[in-house]
């Protein structure tokens, strides 16, 4: 039993990303993030699921007042800014989010606090003197197997810094059993498999409790604890309650319970806080766990990590700009492994986007279309629904593969030889229906119609990845004109 409901009978979809602290602007993992959690959105809703997609930013924590300090701003103006930046991307990437949530909204305030109250009353919370090393990058504490000669594995550059004080914990210790039997019932949980066996591993281990609080004399920029003013909640035990809050718990029970469980998209450094911490906290407030996790790898640049020191940071305003938003979904959905670490250079880019944009998808509409519009072919064309429930056509079976997150598979089968742009591609080379025009219009008119449908369908397959490009594509076949050239050849 895997917990998650069959594909035919799910009839509302909640997905979720992480939310990215605001402390530097967004950057090219976190946009393959959102893509692929629009990709999802967009797929659910044109299967006629009701869908909410929610996505924000984290804005407390002790990184984030030291970046705001380091500018000479107040806490708040600081995320004010940064906040409008990552809700930028919306427009950027033509993203379809319907909820962006600060957890500086008043509601999501409230909300943590009443989970907090939760947590207490079922003894799950205590306080206690510790001393712990910590990474401000991550706002995780760090066993010394989570060191690399004494550095974060993730945040090498960082300092690893001693807290010594006293603070809140949450008895994390207590959920492993419970954690394990969640892992054995939902065989499907975390995706991929990999992942699953990390965090199972790291679960079978044992664990240890974590602090959930901060002095507010050492660092104000938080959440009140409830009932101690002494005190702010760590980020982490903050910013993961904005998947309830997002959709109305504890105010709106009705809302939440018409969304919940979710889907959450998340980044691999993340698996211990998402398939892990996250649970355990859901159990103690006695709300049942998150659908699935999705976890993804990260975006390297030239082979390394991306950095501002080494100059290497891809920003997906600059490469929009360049390229318009379905290249950048293109190259995200079908170059960028779901699961792996990926590389992205613009050289990389540039030569897909000619490649299989300009003279692959762009040059086929154009010559299709022109001799749609000379020959004046007209056919039907189904709609979405139709035409995956068709089972001679295998559009559907090629769009499930996203119900396992497999982006890229789905995007080679656009592209493929089977049914997609190099199929389509190499019936007109063979069949020459261009040439048939003046001799034998009758043939080149069937053989068109065939090709037009066949571009619909490849259209039909589009919509969830790149909607811009299969709106214009479908609008000239419905209208039966020649579109403006959708990828201009770049040289």
């Amino acid at each position: 039993m895997t917990g998650k409901l069959p594909v035919a009978v799910r009839d509302k979809f909640y997905l979720t990303t992480t939310l990215p602290y605001v402390n530097a602007p967004p950057h090219i993992g976190f946009a393959l993030e959102m893509v692929q959690a629009d990709i999802l959105a967009r797929y659910n809703r044109l299967l006629g699921r009701e869908v909410f997609f929610n996505t924000g930013t984290d804005e407390h924590g002790l990184k984030i007042y030291r970046a705001a300090q380091k500018e000479g701003k107040e806490p708040q103006d600081y995320v004010d800014e940064y906040a409008t930046k990552f809700d930028r991307l919306k427009e950027a990437l033509n993203l379809s989010y319907n909820n962006f949530i600060r957890t500086t909204d008043k509601h999501h305030i409230k909300a943590a606090q009443e989970f907090w109250k939760l947590c207490d009353k079922n003894g799950d919370i205590e306080k206690k003197l510790y001393q712990v090393k910590y990474c401000v990058e991550c706002e995780l504490e760090k066993s010394e197997s989570e060191l690399n000669h004494g550095k974060c594995i993730v945040h090498p550059h960082a300092e690893i810094e001693i807290i010594e004080e006293e603070n809140y914990f949450f008895k994390f210790s207590t959920y492993q059993e419970k954690l394990l039997n969640l892992y054995k019932e939902r065989l499907d949980f975390v995706v991929p498999e990999s992942r699953f066996n990390e965090i199972k591993k790291f679960v079978e281990r044992g664990l240890e409790d974590f602090s959930i609080s901060r002095l507010k004399e050492k660092m104000p920029w938080g959440i009140p604890v409830p009932g101690d003013d002494e005190h702010v909640m760590y980020v982490w035990f903050d910013a993961l309650i904005n998947y309830i809050s997002a959709v109305g718990w504890p105010d709106r029970m009705d809302e939440f319970e018409k969304w919940w469980p979710v889907v959450q998209l998340a980044g691999k450094d993340q698996v211990r806080q998402q398939a892990a911490m996250w649970q355990a906290m859901l159990m103690s407030a006695g709300i049942p766990p998150s659908e699935q996790i999705v976890i993804h790898g990260f975006i390297t640049s030239g082979g390394k990590k991306m950095s501002k020191s080494l100059g290497n940071v891809i920003d997906p305003f600059e490469i929009v700009d360049k390229y318009g938003p379905d290249a950048v979904r293109y190259y995200l959905a079908r170059h960028i492994h779901p699961f792996e670490d990926s590389d992205f250079t613009e050289e990389k880019f540039r030569a897909a986007y000619n490649a299989h944009l300009a003279n692959g998808l762009g040059n086929l509409v154009g010559r299709i279309m022109k001799m749609v519009v000379d020959l004046e072919v007209r056919a039907e064309f189904p709609e979405f629904k139709k035409v995956i429930q068709h089972p001679q056509i295998g559009v559907g079976e090629s769009l499930e593969q996203l119900e396992q997150y497999e982006f890229n598979k789905v995007m080679e089968d656009i592209w493929g030889e089977q049914q997609g742009v190099s199929f389509l591609d190499h019936f007109i080379q063979r069949e020459k229906p261009f040439s048939l025009m003046k001799s034998d219009p009758p043939r080149a008119k069937e053989l068109i119609e065939a090709a037009v449908i066949k571009l619909w369908y490849i259209a039909i397959m589009l919509q969830p990845f790149m909607p811009d490009t299969a709106q214009k594509i479908q609008n000239a076949i419905l209208e039966n004109k020649m579109p403006e050239p959708l990828f201009p050849r770049l040289e």
